[in-house]
């Protein structure tokens, strides 16, 4: 579908255009506060329910597998319900989904957090199959990047800010409430200590639930237009004449590719980096922070596409640039130690912030009447938030679903280099050549 069709289809004036994006940018806000909650959850149930670093980590692959599973579901569900009531049904799966941290903290069971963790992810990917495409293509081609640069700073806004809310909320005093759990010599007693620190998490998620809901209703009420993905001008015709399938487009088959491994790389960068710290020997108290300096990088990276995009670079040069300095910074973090170190890691979230305002645009380009179904594979690729991470402590940890791939353990540093590069070196071969197969 050529983004001259489709912009047809909404309000052709100004204000029109700007509330439509006004909307939008709120979605890509919540996305992005729930999401980057993650990395605090890691660390808060790493203490609360006694995990080692690869059962912690199941929290990204509870929560991105749910794209895997769901994504396809997600664009059938859109064809029955359009766009923006797919988008509230999404909130209020996601609201679902913060409940279920009630009777799981309530009972300390990893097992239900992960359920609710599934459950959000799973609101999301209906949410993000809608949202995406429809910020890619509600307005010109050209700028299809520079928008979704200006949704990223909705999202990675809401990123910093909830690893700062959250951590003071659950992780108050974390190095010390962690001291008297190890020095507790009644079983009764470290039982209370762990289930006071469980109890914190209840009241964020029921403000979250609330909140989700009552955007929700007014979503559903909103003059947001919808858009028609099925309707096709002469060019785009032209280039799906004869297409049966969307696997017949090789530039969406290695744009999912690398969406799986940039959302990848996009994790190990923000979730990971308190773990990194705490395996150099930070404290708790420290690393429970570090996810907010590596979204705030991205906030740099998304205001310089803002700033750049398309006037003095292309998306596609932003992604070919972005992706050599993910290589030097990766390789800069395995050279260096402490904070030097973990500001490298930071730095990722700068090399990381134009990837994705630049494959998605690549990858559905041209795709016509099979936009929703190529927008919910791309959404599917999101899986890589859960997978590589699993992979990096595979390498250094036996308790690791993939440990079995590696005859002998190494140290973290190496396997985030390991992990890091080579995802990185996809997406410099995607941004090169990548997107051009097949057209």
């Amino acid at each position: 579908m050529s983004n001259q069709t489709v912009t047809m289809n909404v309000p052709s004036k100004q204000a029109g255009y700007a509330q439509s994006m006004a909307i939008i940018g709120i979605l890509f806000f919540v996305f992005g506060f729930v999401t980057w909650l993650n990395g605090t959850l890691i660390q808060f149930f790493q203490i609360v329910c006694e995990l080692n670093v690869s059962q912690a980590l199941l929290v990204t692959m509870a929560f991105y597998m749910a794209y895997f599973f769901l994504s396809i579901p997600s664009s059938m569900i859109l064809n029955k319900t359009g766009f923006k009531n797919g988008m509230a049904l999404g909130l209020l799966i996601i609201a679902i989904g913060s409940l279920v941290f009630i009777p799981a903290a309530n009972a300390r069971s990893f097992g239900m957090f992960l359920t609710g963790l599934f459950i959000q992810g799973a609101g999301l990917s209906l949410l993000q199959t809608a949202s995406n495409p429809y910020a890619s293509i509600i307005g010109p081609k050209e700028s299809a990047a520079k928008r979704i640069s200006i949704l990223g700073i909705c999202n990675k806004s809401a990123g910093a800010l909830a690893p700062l809310i959250l951590s003071s909320i659950v992780l108050k005093g974390a190095e010390k409430l962690e001291a008297d759990i190890k020095a507790a010599v009644d079983a009764a007693q470290k039982n209370a200590l762990l289930d006071s620190l469980a109890s914190r998490v209840i009241g964020p998620y029921v403000a979250i639930a609330i909140v989700l809901t009552i955007l929700a209703f007014l979503l559903k009420r909103s003059s947001l237009p919808e858009i028609d993905t099925n309707t096709e001008d002469e060019s785009t015709a032209a280039a799906t004449t004869g297409k049966t399938s969307v696997f017949q487009f090789p530039q969406l088959v290695l744009g999912v590719l690398c969406i799986f491994v940039y959302v990848g790389v996009e994790v190990m960068a923000g979730d990971v980096i308190g773990q990194y710290g705490k395996s150099l020997g930070m404290s708790v108290d420290d690393t429970k922070y570090f996810t907010t300096f590596t979204l705030v990088a991205m906030l740099v990276g998304y205001v310089i596409g803002i700033a750049t995009i398309p006037k003095y670079l292309s998306g596609k040069k932003g992604l070919q640039i972005s992706a050599i300095l993910g290589v030097l910074f990766t390789t800069a973090a395995y050279f260096t130690t402490g904070f030097s170190a973990v500001t490298f890691i930071a730095l990722l979230g700068l090399a990381n912030a134009l990837m994705w305002p630049a494959i998605f645009p690549m990858a559905i380009d041209g795709l016509g009447r099979f936009t929703k179904i190529g927008s919910a594979l791309l959404i599917m690729g999101i899986a890589g938030g859960g997978v590589i991470p699993q992979i990096y402590s595979g390498m250094f940890d036996q308790h690791s679903m993939f440990s079995f791939l590696y005859s002998a353990s190494i140290d973290f540093r190496h396997a985030f280099l390991y992990c890091m590069v080579p995802c990185y070196i996809y997406i410099l071969f995607y941004a090169l050549v990548g997107d051009k197969i097949g057209k």
